[in-house]
């Protein structure tokens, strides 16, 4: 039975009850204060609050910054026009690099005065700007970055051998045939004093986490003597078990004698020739690591030849490292190739039988020095070798290493006269002390299956932030009409553009308003600009100039309060973002208006504790307008002169005109009697 519920009470659901009320087993029947119509007995009412429809309950996007308290039956109407139901657009598109048949047209755009002024070209500037931020400069060019210090101190350290390493811990010296514990030096008590009282912090905070993964590895080191110990008790045993039995048989040792003489005669397991067992084994002992494995090169197709070397071998039996080895690891940099490291069955091919291959020539082979090659363009290269990474998955000429010992070096060579670049430098951190131009195609591409446009650095997205209600009229006038008829519809270039004529005209505007589209960079999105009269400009630059000594008011702000937020509720959301931003009375005019007409979302912020950790936690709710414009049903054509006028005078427009008579094809030449010429079919 439910807490504060009678037996009888739990269990009706009768508008009409007349069971008799009783202590603990049933009570009255009531009606909603709400005057919602329901009917329950007096122990529900309780529970009914939590289902009533005509109760006060906050919006549920509460937790997300909505303030708004109403009936529970308006809560499904509120949540189209909620505030603090925030939708980001997240239509996508794809921009390449120019190639360089274009390159006499983006530059004549780039130098144009009106680049701001054409809708594609702007919004292509804001794509350029994105992509340059995105690109770094260490995943491009790793080999032209500025050294890390902490890098440069560790490999001083270790080229170094003068210097010694000192640590508290226990050093362990790693050999072939495992790992022995050296001399342990411990910390006198004046060393201790003094590295307690040092302030010299960097790197203490860690020291936990350290001192458990040193633990661990010399917990292995451990482990792995105990076993070589083992391994050498049992090698010792049996080697007593065995001269034990040589010395009992006395009779047969002779014999023994004999029959180990006699094998190198015979052809036995020596290893002295490629055609002897064993021959691998002894190699692999008197020589090194290095000449073990070029002689496996040189010498492979003969040792398969006679049997010592499985031609092919299965691949889970096709290995480079032998077995595991401690490798003491000081820095990235102080890697060696294990002593059990052997080649690979692909390497071991007869040189004789090898396929003749060129040398690819580096411009290194030129025999100039890369102070005096060429400049390369940041942009240029850095475009092109992202390019080749984004389609084919690899740079150009990468170094590509396909084992512990054979690395494919890349040829290709770049000298940049802004190289070495910062570590964590973009490639608009690069130029950004040099005059900036287009490097990408103003034509969009909508649908592409070139790549994966999940990591793509060459996909764009919208971004911008609407409330639901807005997010419809967005995605319609900006996307759908204006954004995919730029080339060519919406807004139409000169047909000798290839020749590098930067010149376009907007085709439409808003039917019934005296109004143009633009592109307005601060806030990255199309918007709506009306076209003021010129009268009304002269009285605000009139108005203006007559100033009062107390107040210096526009007559606009002259209304009332009431008269103003009448009129900034036919505003639109730009424009209302705008306007707040005018004069402290506009932004209280604008404030009145937030709920209504803005969207509120939350501020984060990462926070970082003491011990290492951190969170993110809620800084603020932040109100703001969008920048949606006022919706637009329909278009129609601006009264604009036509593209023709325009090839009158275009600069690029040469007309060549022919006065001699040319014959046509399907005519044949015919003279009279009098020698004219006459044509006839």
């Amino acid at each position: 039975m439910t807490v504060g519920h009678h037996k009888h009470c739990e269990q009706c659901h009768s508008v009409h009850c007349q069971v008799p009320v009783q202590i603990s087993v049933s009570c009255i029947i009531i009606k909603c204060r709400k005057n919602c119509g329901a009917t329950f007995h007096m122990c529900k009412q309780e529970e009914h609050q939590l289902l009533c429809p005509n109760e006060m309950v906050p919006c549920i996007n509460v937790n997300y910054g909505c303030p708004l308290t109403m009936l529970r039956h308006r809560l499904a109407k509120h949540l189209e026009v909620c505030p603090a139901s925030v939708v980001c657009c997240s239509q996508e598109w794809n921009r390449w690099p120019v190639s360089e048949t274009d390159l006499t047209f983006y530059k004549n755009v780039s130098q144009s005065p009106e680049t701001k002024v054409n809708l594609d070209v702007a919004l292509a500037l804001r794509d350029q700007e994105l992509l340059f931020r995105s690109i770094k400069m260490k995943n491009i060019f790793p080999e032209l970055m500025l050294e890390d210090p902490a890098l440069q101190d560790a490999s001083a350290a270790v080229n170094n051998p003068t210097e010694e390493a000192t640590c508290s811990l226990d050093c362990v010296e790693f050999t072939e045939n495992g790992c022995t514990r050296m001399e342990e030096r411990e910390l006198s008590q004046e060393d201790r004093d003094t590295l307690a009282k040092s302030r010299d912090m960097d790197g203490i905070q860690n020291y936990s986490s350290w001192e458990k993964i040193f633990n661990k590895e010399m917990e292995g080191c451990k482990q792995t003597v105990k076993n070589q110990n083992k391994r050498e008790e049992k090698g010792k045993a049996k080697e007593e078990q065995e001269s034990s039995k040589f010395h009992g048989e006395t009779r047969n040792s002779h014999l023994s004698q004999e029959n180990a003489a006699a094998a190198p005669s015979i052809g036995g397991a020596t290893g002295l020739a490629p055609w002897q067992d064993g021959v691998l084994e002894r190699l692999s002992k008197e020589f090194n690591i290095g000449e073990y494995n070029m002689y496996l090169v040189h010498n492979g197709a003969m040792l398969i030849n006679f049997g010592q070397l499985a031609a092919c071998t299965p691949r889970e039996k096709d290995f480079v490292y032998g077995k595991l080895e401690p490798i003491e690891v000081q820095t990235v940099r102080t890697f060696n190739v294990p002593t059990s490291y052997r080649a690979k069955q692909s390497y071991l091919k007869d040189p004789s039988q090898k396929v003749k291959t060129s040398a690819s020539v580096d411009t290194a082979d030129l025999g100039v020095s890369v102070e005096d090659l060429p400049k390369c363009d940041e942009v240029s290269a850095t475009l092109l070798l992202s390019l080749e990474k984004e389609l084919k998955g690899h740079l150009i000429s990468e170094s590509v290493g396909r084992d512990g010992l054979y690395v494919d070096i890349g040829t290709q060579t770049y000298n940049f006269a802004s190289a070495p670049f910062e570590r964590d430098a973009s490639l608009a951190d690069v130029i950004a002390d040099k005059p900036h131009g287009l490097h990408i195609h103003v034509e969009a591409e909508c649908v592409t299956r070139r790549h994966n446009r999940i990591s793509s650095a060459f996909s764009y997205m919208c971004g911008h932030f609407f409330r639901r209600d807005e997010c419809r009229s967005h995605f319609r006038n900006v996307h759908s009409d204006i954004q995919a008829s730029l080339s060519g519809w919406f807004q139409q270039r000169c047909p000798l553009a290839y020749l590098g004529c930067a010149f376009t005209k907007t085709r439409f505007h808003p039917a019934g308003h005296q109004a143009t589209i633009k592109y307005c960079q601060d806030v990255s999105a199309f918007v709506l600009q009306p076209e003021v009269p010129s009268l009304l400009c002269e009285g605000g630059k009139t108005s203006s100039s007559q100033r009062n000594g107390a107040h210096n008011l526009d007559p606009l702000s002259s209304l009332p309060l009431e008269i103003l937020q009448y009129i900034a509720a036919y505003l639109d959301s730009f424009t209302l973002s705008q306007l707040s931003q005018a004069s402290r009375l506009m932004r209280e005019v604008c404030v009145a208006l937030l709920q209504e007409r803005g969207m509120v979302s939350l501020k984060w912020e990462k926070k970082t504790y003491s011990h290492g950790g951190s969170s993110w936690k809620c800084r603020k709710k932040v109100w703001e307008f969008s920048t949606l414009f006022s919706s637009v049903d329909k278009w129609s054509f601006s009264n604009t002169p036509s593209m023709s006028d325009h090839l009158k005078t275009c600069s690029f427009y040469e007309r060549e005109e022919h006065t001699e008579p040319v014959a046509l094809a399907c005519l044949e030449e015919v003279r009279d009697k009098h020698g004219e010429v006459k044509y006839k079919r």
